[in-house]
């Protein structure tokens, strides 16, 4: 009997040993999606506990300073939070960081609009937005990916591409929060059912907090699901607080298509 009760305590200590094993930015798999001789690099991190059960995909597209092709830089920012927040029963999920190649966008601007100052209007999605929309929907196909929540993120340039991505497909997704972004406000008009929840500072020198207030203004002029927060005195880096906002995956999480 006691022997019996000797191994019963030892697969319990081993199965929550097992369910609590550290992780860290190594367990994001560096994949590569090829598609019609085109290809993306892409990071993915698997659901940390194993079911059956379908899950939502979090997408989280990188700014402009970890563009490359060393499937790496993507991880710089937000990596660590999703690790932990992903630890959470509720937000167990799939999260997938692809990364762009430098001199390109997720959003379809030919030129950095950051950099240069102005604000095109180009109504073809990006070359590498498009490889982002392919991969998600492979991604669904061949993993247990709820489809009805699929979730989209990013920060600076990956704000443009959530604004744009979400634009071109809103079928696709669930919610949206892009942070310290800008979007075309007329092709932005095709996600107004989409929740958004935007982010910016306001002293931002990079991207000028108009753009995402403008963006909000268009949005809560047809329905009140969307959400803005503008952080005082903060400078282009609101992704900082963005990822100590308790609601961030919360939010998220809670939306359905």
């Amino acid at each position: 009997m006691k022997k019996n009760v000797f191994f019963f305590i030892l697969i319990i200590f081993y199965s929550f040993d097992m369910i609590s094993q550290k992780r860290d930015k190594t367990d994001f798999l560096k994949l590569q999606f090829f598609i019609d001789n085109k290809s993306i690099n892409y990071r993915l991190l698997k659901p940390y506990y194993e079911t059956t059960d379908n899950v939502p995909l979090v997408i989280f597209l990188h700014g402009s300073g970890e563009r490359g092709n060393d499937n790496e830089m993507q991880l710089i920012y937000g990596a660590n939070f999703f690790l932990k927040e992903t630890e959470k029963k509720e937000f167990n999920s799939y999260v997938m960081l692809p990364q762009c190649p430098k001199n390109n966008r997720w959003s379809s601007h030919k030129v950095d609009p950051w950099v240069f100052g102005h604000h095109h209007k180009m109504k073809d999605i990006s070359h590498y937005g498009s490889l982002v929309i392919k991969l998600i929907e492979s991604l669904i196909k061949n993993n247990n990916i709820d489809s009805d929540r699929i979730y989209i993120s990013g920060l600076s340039m990956g704000g443009y591409g959530t604004f744009d991505l979400v634009s071109y497909r809103p079928d696709l997704f669930a919610a949206a929060a892009p942070i310290c972004g800008g979007a075309d406000l007329e092709l932005l008009k095709n996600a107004l059912d989409v929740p958004f929840w935007i982010f910016h500072g306001d002293a931002d020198s990079v991207v000028p907090v108009e753009y995402s207030q403008n963006a909000f203004k268009l949005l809560v002029s047809k329905n009140n699901k969307h959400r803005y927060t503008e952080y005082k005195d903060v400078n282009h880096n609101s992704w900082d607080y963005v990822f100590k906002e308790e609601d961030y995956f919360k939010w998220m999480f809670s939306k359905s298509k």
